[in-house]
């Protein structure tokens, strides 16, 4: 693999991860874009390991309150922990029934344009009309359901998991900081999951690999991915998500011109 190549999508796999914008559907696109030859499984499971140890890591305090809440069966800590695991389930099941779809049919240019500028619509408006600041350790079940059957929609390329699941939460009546956070605990349970499918099945048919390139572009995914949600959740409280919407709508208009 060129090691240009290799940097650039390490770089936009920890970049885009959590923002509402698609990593799945910018590591399509890259390569059609460039001209580019797949990058593989292997390295697709080195970028999104790349991504969970950064969240993990900037979310460490949470899990381990989580944990020990978990073990002590009380608080909000404890609740937070159970809907979060809940809250994977849909998306489990979502990707076990629909794995050949998402993997063939979906991964279309034209499906990854429609998503991307209607889902886009949906998140600016719900942060336009969101209702109230409420906290994700206030969260109710039915709402931390809602958001997890939101999040199995991620499955289609373009959707964006943080960008859906945002959109959900924003709806529901949370804060922008707190649908971010909630969004990005979420995504530990559904990024390790993710990870090991694409081992699972790296397994069955490896690709070549190059480990060095593999751990220079988990390294480059993480750090990038940690600092993309530093400055996300420090931000998002000020500029909204019009920003994200509008560049979701503008790349949809590209794909079109460009790809289809």
């Amino acid at each position: 693999m060129d090691p240009v190549q290799a940097v650039v999508l390490a770089l936009v796999q920890g970049f885009t991860e959590f923002l509402p914008i698609s990593s799945s559907g910018h590591l399509i696109l890259m390569p059609a874009f460039f001209g580019w030859t797949d990058q593989g499984l292997g390295f697709d499971i080195a970028v999104h390991l790349g991504t969970l140890i950064a969240v993990v890591a900037y979310f460490r305090r949470d899990i381990v309150a989580m944990s020990g809440a978990m073990l002590r069966r009380e608080g909000a800590e404890a609740r937070l922990a159970w809907q979060i695991i809940a809250a994977t389930v849909p998306l489990g099941i979502a990707g076990l029934v629909f794995a050949d779809l998402v993997e063939t049919t979906l991964r279309a240019p034209i499906v990854i344009a429609a998503s991307s500028a209607g889902f886009g619509a949906l998140l600016w408006a719900a942060d336009f009309w969101r209702r109230g600041p409420g906290s994700e350790r206030e969260l109710g079940w039915s709402p931390a359901l809602a958001i997890g059957f939101a999040q199995a929609l991620a499955l289609i390329p373009g959707t964006s998991r943080s960008g859906i699941t945002m959109t959900m939460a924003l709806a529901l009546g949370m804060s922008r900081e707190a649908a971010g956070r909630f969004s990005f605990l979420l995504a530990i349970p559904a990024i390790g999951m993710a990870g090991a499918w694409q081992a699972l099945q790296f397994a069955r048919a490896p690709d070549p690999v190059d480990w060095t390139v593999l751990a220079v572009a988990a390294g480059i995914s993480a750090v990038t991915a940690f600092v993309a949600i530093a400055v996300f959740l420090r931000l998002i409280g000020k500029i909204g998500m019009a920003a994200f919407a509008i560049y979701r709508i503008v790349l949809a208009g590209v794909i079109l011109y460009v790809l289809v």
